[in-house]
């Protein structure tokens, strides 16, 4: 069993440097995945609403503590607020709902999603006729004012953002009575964010690096790939120093993002690379493999919401 270390967020809370991530893991298979990953040493779930398995989630957790593998206190469990919940009143049951999915009496870490909201629905992800999300616009502040009532009522131990640029995350950080612990975001060498990355540094905000591996299942989900996406897995100079460290090119990008200063949630249902993905304390990449990494000269974001774009909350428009 793998020893994964732990980072300290502004607020003096410990998380782990490693999570599972679990987006897009199919139903049916997540409890053995979260079995699995707690068996491997993994002690941090990325969860969300919009994930469609945190009932999933919960029966494994609670399994394991009750079999008294691991203590609910030993668990760093984050999940998410999705974009229908925007309105300050809908933001406390959401938390809620999520809560009961999970079984669990508090989150270790409640984010709100996207910055972008959409109108509510009995269908999360609904669609108007010309294919585009159905927005509405909250202020972000009132949305995360109401975020900040969950830590007092004790449902959740911190709380953050995802997918945030640098306008966004001021605008928190600047009127904010308790800061933001995290902005999760896109992190992989064909999607550096370094200016937002720095940013987040500067501001205590420690960034968690999602789809590490550059995301290559996006291709099965509708309108966000092309056929003319690359495929980090494939760079030969990430093959090359892997092949250097006996390790797989996965593990090489996992560790990469650890040796940024990020936290890292990669996903996978299957036991044999949930255990290796975990397994990447016992070498350190070198600083010129590190600048490789860094060099592949390519942009590439793997999701990028452009059916979003109209909202003028849209992230990606700048840093």
């Amino acid at each position: 069993m793998a020893k994964c270390p732990t980072i300290s967020l502004n607020n003096g809370i410990e998380m782990p440097t490693i999570g599972l991530g679990t987006y897009n893991s199919p139903v049916g298979e997540v409890v053995q995945a979260v079995k699995d990953a707690i068996d491997a040493g993994y002690r941090h779930f990325d969860c969300a609403y919009i994930y469609e398995n945190e009932d999933e989630v919960g029966k494994a957790i609670n399994a394991k503590i009750n079999e008294g593998i691991v203590k609910r206190e030993d668990l760093f469990i984050t999940s998410k607020l999705w974009n229908t919940f925007h309105d300050p009143k809908e933001v406390r049951g959401a938390c809620e709902n999520s809560l009961k999915k999970l079984n669990l009496d508090y989150l270790d870490l409640y984010l709100i999603h996207w910055p972008m909201g959409y109108a509510k629905s009995d269908e999360s992800l609904k669609l108007d006729e010309a294919g585009k999300h159905l927005l509405t616009n909250f202020d972000l502040l009132d949305t995360y004012r109401a975020m900040e009532e969950l830590v007092d009522a004790g449902l959740t131990k911190s709380i953050g953002v995802s997918n945030f640029n640098i306008k966004q995350i001021n605008y928190i950080t600047e009127n904010a009575r308790i800061q933001p612990v995290t902005n999760q975001i896109e992190c992989h060498p064909y999607l550096l964010n370094t200016k937002l990355r720095e940013h987040c540094k500067s501001k205590n905000i420690i960034v968690t690096a999602y789809s590490p591996l550059g995301s290559p299942g996006r291709s099965s989900i509708q309108y966000y790939s092309t056929p003319e996406d690359r495929t980090i897995l494939s760079e030969p100079k990430l093959k090359a120093i892997a092949e250097k460290h006996n390790k797989s090119p996965a593990q090489i990008l996992i560790r990469f993002q650890i040796q940024l200063g990020n936290v890292v949630i990669p996903k996978s249902v299957t036991k044999k690379r949930i255990i290796n993905n975990i397994d990447v304390f016992d070498f350190q990449l070198t600083d010129e493999d590190m600048n490789d990494l860094q060099s592949f000269g390519y942009v590439q974001r793997a999701w990028n919401f452009e059916i979003d774009k109209a909202h003028p909350e849209y992230p990606f428009h700048e840093d």
